[in-house]
C-alpha cells in the first residue's frame, strides 16, 4: 500500500522541520507533499532544504495565498496522478499527532477482495478514516472553553442539517482511499476553509462510501499563528446550511416516471 500524507503550509517556518522529521520517524515508508502557498517566512524554501536531507518529501510551490481547499485540491490531484493508493491529510503545527498517523492507515488497510465482514473484524476496510475529537477516546486538549463549545455545536449542527453520521466532520486529520477520492472527484469541490472538509465528507457519504472515525487528541499549536477566522466559520455555517437544504428539496423532489 503506498501512501502519501498532504500537509498544506502558509507561515509554518518553526513548524516545518521538526513535523516533517517526525512524520518520517512515524511511517517511514509514506511519502509526504507539502503545499506550500508562496509563504512570506520561507516556509516552502525550508520546506525544501528538509526535503533534501530526510527524503521523500516533495514541495508544490504556489504563487500565493489560495486557501486550505485549494491546496487539498493540489495536493490531492498530485496523489492521485501519482498512484499513490492511500491519501492522508493533516496539519503541520502538530495539532494532529503524527504517531497517530499508523492507526488512521491500519483502518483502510485491508486487502483486494476482502469481504465485509472479515475487513470489519480486522477493524478496517473504510474507505476514509477520521481522526475524531469528540468519539470516545477523542480530546481536545488545551482549549478555553468557548473554542470547545463553538466546535461541539458548529459539528453537532452540521450532523442535524446533513445527516452524515459523522460526529467529526470538520477534522482535516484523515486517511482517504484513492479509489474513494476518484470518484468524490475533490477537484470539482468549490468550498474553501474548513467548509472542504465536510464538503468531502458529504460527497463519501452520498456516494456510499464507509467512513469510520477513530479518537485523536487534538492540541493547540505551540508556533505559528492559527489560520481559523470568524469569516471561515461563517462561511462554513452558510455553506452547511445550503446543502441541507438542496438535500430536503432533492429528496422531497418527486421521481420522474
Amino acid at each position: 500500500m503506498r501512501a502519501v500524507v498532504v500537509v498544506p503550509t502558509y507561515n509554518e517556518r518553526e513548524n516545518i522541520q521538526p513535523f516533517l522529521a517526525a512524520v518520517r520517524a512515524a511511517v517511514p515508508a509514506a511519502d509526504v507533499l507539502v503545499v506550500d502557498d508562496n509563504s512570506p517566512d520561507g516556509t516552502g524554501a525550508l520546506a525544501e532544504q528538509t526535503a533534501a536531507e530526510l527524503g521523500q518529501v516533495k514541495v508544490l510551490h504556489r504563487p500565493g495565498k489560495q486557501g486550505l481547499g485549494s491546496a487539498y485540491r493540489n495536493g490531492f490531484q498530485v496523489a492521485l496522478d501519482e498512484g499513490y493508493d492511500v491519501v492522508v491529510s493533516m496539519d503541520v503545527d502538530f495539532s494532529h499527532d503524527p504517531t497517530a498517523i499508523p492507526t488512521l492507515l491500519a483502518a483502510v488497510d485491508v486487502a483486494a477482495g476482502t469481504d465485509a465482514g472479515t475487513a470489519a473484524r480486522a477493524g478496517g476496510g473504510a474507505d476514509a478514516v477520521i481522526g475524531s475529537r469528540y468519539v470516545p477516546g477523542g480530546a481536545t486538549a488545551d482549549w478555553p472553553l468557548h473554542r470547545r463549545l463553538l466546535s461541539r455545536w458548529g459539528n453537532r449542527y452540521t450532523g442535524l442539517v446533513l445527516g452524515l453520521g459523522v460526529r467529526d466532520a470538520t477534522s482535516g486529520f484523515r486517511a482517504y482511499r484513492a479509489s474513494a477520492l476518484r470518484d468524490i472527484d475533490p477537484s470539482s469541490t468549490t468550498a474553501e476553509g474548513y467548509a472542504f472538509l465536510t464538503e468531502l465528507v458529504r460527497r463519501l457519504v452520498v456516494k456510499g462510501h464507509p467512513v469510520r472515525e477513530v479518537p485523536i487528541v487534538f492540541r493547540d499549536r505551540e508556533f505559528g499563528t492559527s489560520k481559523m477566522s470568524s469569516r471561515i466559520i461563517v462561511e462554513s455555517m452558510l455553506l452547511v446550511t445550503r446543502w441541507g437544504i438542496t438535500d430536503l428539496v432533492s429528496r422531497r423532489r418527486p421521481r420522474r416516471r
